[in-house]
C-alpha cells in the first residue's frame, strides 16, 4: 500500500465497509501490550467484555489470550481485572 498524507484517506479512513476491520493490522500503534499471569486468572471474562478492539480470544469460556494484531494497548482491559492477572509491558 503507498503511504499516503491524511487529507487523501476518505472520509471514515481506511475501513469503508463494514466488517472489514479485521483486515487491517492496527495493533502496530501500540506502545504497551497487555501479558496475562495464566495462575491468577479467573477466566471472569470481564477484561473480554470491556475490550473496545475485541482483542481478548477466548475459547470454551476461558480467556486464552489476546490478538495482538489488533490490540491497541490501551491497557483498559488490565485497569478492569479484578485479579490484576494483567500487566501491561513496553513492547
Amino acid at each position: 500500500m503507498e503511504k499516503k498524507g491524511f487529507r487523501d484517506i476518505p472520509i471514515g479512513g481506511l475501513i469503508t465497509k463494514a466488517g472489514s476491520a479485521e483486515d487491517y493490522n492496527t495493533g502496530s500503534w501500540r506502545t504497551f501490550k497487555p501479558v496475562r499471569d495464566e495462575e491468577k486468572c479467573i477466566h471472569c471474562l470481564i477484561c473480554w467484555v470491556y475490550c473496545p478492539d475485541s482483542s481478548i480470544l477466548v475459547s470454551e469460556g476461558k480467556n486464552v489470550g489476546f490478538d495482538y494484531k489488533h490490540c491497541k494497548g490501551c491497557g483498559i482491559c488490565a485497569k478492569v481485572c479484578p485479579k490484576k492477572c494483567i500487566q501491561m509491558v513496553k513492547e
